[in-house]
């Protein structure tokens, strides 16, 4: 994909009569050097096409080497023990590397599975959730609408009793009337007292309920996080990252090498 032959770039740089006198010549040092970094730029800044992106790791891997080895087959080159020792950790890391973003993408499927697994669960638990929750909530408007149905007959009665005492209706004693009324007032207190009682009372169940879903709720949806964070991540191509420094790295390797090259030379 990036190779190219070393004897085409000389016949170009040539004229057609001289292809055969210059057949074996080869680039210069400083030209191989140059390409081999600028080979490892491109290389490193590659994007692959699609998922699954492990379908390129070999091909990618096989052009890094390819590179390498063209620049180190160069007569003029003589890499030393360093640089070979250097290169090979290098190349080891990156396969390393891709082969856990193989693994991890042969996982998919089944963290795909996880991730409806959880999310079933989860939806199982929301309605559970919903049905309690409207029991409570019918059972409390029952309760409610009862009572309230028993205060509005009292505060009736106790009007008829006022109206008594205003001298509208007669026809029993002062005292009878008075004691009827301390009887409604305190039924009125009564019922309430129980209203507050009762709404309390579902207060408190509906909070227990909310409660208890959270509780079961939220292991699963740090379990759905995670799975939809690793599918995601997966489905993404954090190769790139690491194919790049592994590139800079093996051109921060050349470049030292020359100098060192160099060095000694002089």
């Amino acid at each position: 994909m990036f190779k190219k032959s070393l004897s085409e770039k000389t016949k170009r740089k040539r004229g057609i009569g001289d292809q055969n006198q210059e057949t074996n010549e080869v680039i210069s040092e400083k030209e191989i050097s140059e390409l081999t970094l600028k080979r490892l730029h491109t290389l490193g800044n590659q994007k692959f096409g699609s998922y699954p992106y492990s379908n390129y790791f070999n091909r990618w891997l096989e052009n890094v080497k390819d590179v390498l080895l063209e620049f180190e087959s160069h007569p003029n080159i003589s890499a030393d023990d360093q640089y070979l020792k250097e290169r090979i950790q290098i190349l080891s890391n990156i396969e390393l590397q891709l082969e856990d973003k193989r693994r991890r993408e042969s996982l998919v499927d089944h963290e795909n599975n996880k991730l409806s697994e959880y999310k079933m669960h989860l939806k199982e638990i929301d309605d559970e959730y919903l049905i309690s929750a409207n029991i409570i909530r019918q059972q409390k408007n029952f309760e409610v609408k009862r009572l309230q149905k028993v205060l509005d007959e009292l505060k009736i009665e106790q009007n008829k009793v006022i109206r008594m005492k205003t001298g509208f209706l007669r026809g029993i004693s002062k005292k009878d009337r008075e004691q009827k009324e301390i009887e409604l007032i305190q039924k009125i207190i009564d019922k309430q007292k129980e209203m507050e009682l009762i709404l309390l009372d579902f207060g408190a169940k509906q909070k227990k309920l909310r409660e208890d879903y959270e509780i079961k709720k939220e292991p699963l949806f740090e379990k759905i996080k995670h799975y939809q964070k690793l599918i995601r991540d997966t489905e993404s191509d954090s190769s790139l990252e690491d194919r790049w420094f592994t590139c800079e790295s093996l051109v921060d390797l050349v470049n030292t090498f020359l100098q060192r090259k160099t060095t000694q030379t002089n």
